[in-house]
């Protein structure tokens, strides 16, 4: 499955997007496709906590659980994502956030891969802009939540 990298500026702080992305419960009030998301398990780490959690996709007529496992490191600003249990071969995803005049930077990235050949093909068509519409739905959430003005 080919991957999506994206870095861009916006206008909110490292900490505002690291905050919002760190939120899984709520990924489903706004996330394109999330029809569902339940933390199952948390701990807490030297760096920061790992969230175990389930995520409801639901995509045409596909509707599929999966499992990861989120390390959310505070202090770095970085989400990072492992794939645990689902339709997946694989799942990486990993958001960066770095302060910089204005706002910050967003270092976005995912791969993946469907087991089902059906599902593959059918996520293969429209890869690119399903990614897109994710990053936009948390640039879309951010302005909800933060309003237009950078704040530090």
């Amino acid at each position: 499955m080919p991957t999506h990298t994206e870095k861009r500026i916006i206008p909110y702080s490292a900490r505002q997007m690291y905050d919002l992305v760190a939120d899984v419960a709520r990924y489903p009030e706004f996330l394109p496709w999330c029809a569902a998301a339940r933390i199952n398990k948390r701990r807490m780490t030297e760096t920061g906590e790992v969230i175990e959690a389930d995520l409801v996709i639901s995509f045409k007529l596909f509707r599929e659980r999966f499992a990861s496992r989120v390390t959310l490191n505070p202090a770095a600003n970085c989400v990072d994502v492992e794939y645990l249990d689902g339709p997946f071969r694989y799942l990486n995803n990993h958001w960066h956030f770095k302060d910089v005049e204005g706002g910050c930077e967003v270092d976005f990235f995912v791969d993946f891969e469907f087991k089902s050949a059906i599902l593959q093909a059918v996520i293969g068509v429209v890869f690119n802009e399903a990614m897109r519409r994710i990053v936009r739905a948390f640039d879309e959430r951010a302005r909800a939540l933060y309003g237009q003005e950078f704040s530090s």
